[in-house]
């Protein structure tokens, strides 16, 4: 094999060689074999002695990339490979030794170049193959996103999907093939959106207006934002759990007796590095807690059908694990067992819940909790407090 790397990843722009810097114009005269995806393929015609299309779905394509090891190959992407581009996907399965990354312009630069939005400031997501409901976190009045879109057809489906949301309003800015000599742009709304046949490839341009439901950024979000069927950790004492979690970025939750799903919900738009499972005995709410999460926008939240601990087999390793159902002590054994080095919180509201928990509490340390929440309530004609059960909370950081 050459010396160096026998691989190139090429970001390529919609104008295709002629935009080229010199160092990806050499590189893809000297490739033996030139691979990409059709439309890119026809942005170079004649390049290299073999031409392979990268084939659907993009899983199929690796190993046939890897066949070429030790020729000169150039994959070719759009722009920057490593901007919810192929490049990340590509690089995880190759020593570094044996590739090398020539970025072009990323859609998010060229677009925020084109209406003058700085960036650094500017929310930028890939949903070309992930739901729109992924939008539902970082829609607020005044925020700006910049959104990547399968296809042209996509456009609309943005649009309704803003406008059924009360964000209506909303500037929608279409942006067709960016950077070569297809460009358009088209100014528009969420309410009112172009009227025209809209090319691939295509992003959106998103300043947000309207009435529609900003999900805070705090924890203990409104009740009524999840579907329920009353087996739900409450606003308020949702906080408090997820204070008690304090999850850290990169980190994995394990929620024991989900309900409506709602603390692992919250834990994961805390940060989208944060992974959580969350583990649901009943089918109707484990369905509930899938749902609530698509529509909340955190669709990565992985939902398991299952009792505790027979259902964590095989589970991704957690950093916290919270107990809402099903407590008893040899779930809590069971889990330090599987999960020795996690943080556990455990929230109980019976007689024999707080036991467990005491008797934990004495065995390994960590903090006991009492919490007791009353709200005011209409008391004949005046007002007074209406308690909710004490909530008895165990946090154990190992």
């Amino acid at each position: 094999m050459a010396e160096g790397p026998w691989l190139t990843i090429l970001g390529l722009g919609e104008d295709g060689p002629d935009g080229l810097p010199p160092a990806s114009r050499a590189a893809l005269d000297a490739a033996e074999v030139v691979m990409g995806p059709a439309r890119h393929m026809a942005l170079v015609p004649g390049t290299g002695t073999e031409r392979v299309v990268w084939p659907v779905p993009f899983a199929d394509g690796l190993p046939i990339l890897e066949g070429f090891r030790g020729r000169p190959t150039v994959v070719l992407a759009s722009g920057d490979p490593f901007w919810f581009g192929a490049g990340s996907v590509i690089a995880a399965r190759l020593p570094a030794r044996e590739w090398r990354a020539l970025p072009g312009p990323s859609t998010a630069s060229l677009a925020a170049a084109r209406l003058g939005w700085p960036l650094d400031r500017v929310t930028c997501l890939g949903l070309h193959a992930g739901p729109l409901s992924r939008l539902a976190p970082h829609l607020a009045p005044g925020a700006r996103l910049i959104v990547l879109l399968r296809d042209g057809a996509a456009v609309a489906e943005l649009a309704a999907h803003l406008d059924a949301g009360g964000w209506g309003p909303s500037r929608l800015v279409v942006l067709e093939a960016l950077g070569g000599p297809r460009e358009r742009v088209t100014e528009a709304s969420a309410a009112t959106p172009p009227d025209h046949a809209v090319a691939a490839p295509v992003c959106a341009a998103i300043e947000v207006a309207g009435t529609g439901i900003a999900l805070p950024r705090g924890t203990g979000l409104p009740d009524a934002l999840f579907d329920s069927d009353g087996q739900i950790t409450k606003a308020p004492m949702r906080a408090l759990t997820l204070a008690a979690l304090a999850p850290v970025p990169g980190e994995t939750l394990w929620d024991i007796g989900g309900g409506s799903g709602s603390v692992a919900i919250e834990w994961l738009l805390r940060d989208p590095s944060l992974a959580a499972v969350s583990v649901e005995r009943r089918a109707d709410r484990a369905a509930r807690i899938a749902s609530n999460a698509a529509r909340l926008g955190v669709d990565r939240l992985r939902v398991v059908e299952g009792t505790a601990p027979e259902a964590l087999a095989d589970l991704p390793a957690p950093q916290a694990v919270f107990v809402g159902g099903g407590l008893s002590d040899a779930l809590v054994a069971a889990l330090r067992a599987a999960a020795p080095a996690a943080r556990l919180v455990a929230n109980a509201v019976t007689l024999e819940g707080e036991a467990t928990l005491a008797r934990w509490h004495e065995r390994l340390g960590g903090e006991l909790l009492r919490i007791e929440l009353a709200r005011a309530a209409p008391l004949g004609g005046y007002r007074g407090w209406r308690a909710a059960y004490p909530v008895v909370q165990w946090s154990f950081r190992p």
